[in-house]
């Protein structure tokens, strides 16, 4: 077996996942925000958005790092001060800051703090569609 095949598919396999989350907690915070008054069903919101942060989004956020350096491992680290790997790489961890702001949100809806709009959490939901189309071009075509 190819392991450096076996890394790529997990790779994309736990971004495929980290991406899932990221893209509907957000969701589940407009309808949250908008429902925030219904106590039974602003707890069940709070229910969803923890399992969906701690169950599946931080794991596949964690395994996407974990199978993503171990891919450089592979292709060698001299491959890290490409241009197109600085910009992968910066956008990255863009997205883990996003994913760790996602986790305040989720804390402040937890204790009842929210002070966001619906229209706020359907426009912050765009960031994580903007930064997957970037790093998929600039890792398909590595253009710089």
């Amino acid at each position: 077996m190819n392991l450096y095949l076996f890394f790529k598919s997990l790779h994309l396999i736990a971004v495929i996942s980290w991406m899932a989350g990221l893209l509907y907690l957000p969701r589940i915070f407009v309808y949250h925000s908008q429902n925030n008054h219904e106590t039974k069903t602003s707890e069940i919101f709070k229910v969803m958005e923890k399992k969906l942060f701690f169950y599946i989004m931080t794991p596949a956020m964690i395994l996407s790092w974990i199978f993503g350096l171990g891919l450089i491992h592979f292709i060698g680290f001299e491959q890290v001060g490409q241009t197109w790997m600085i910009l992968k790489i910066l956008f990255v961890v863009i997205l883990t800051f996003y994913h760790l702001y996602l986790g305040k949100i989720l804390n402040n809806f937890k204790l009842d703090l929210n002070k966001h709009s619906h229209k706020f959490f359907r426009y912050i939901n765009e960031i994580p569609t903007i930064l997957l189309i970037l790093i998929v071009f600039i890792v398909v075509f590595k253009p710089l």
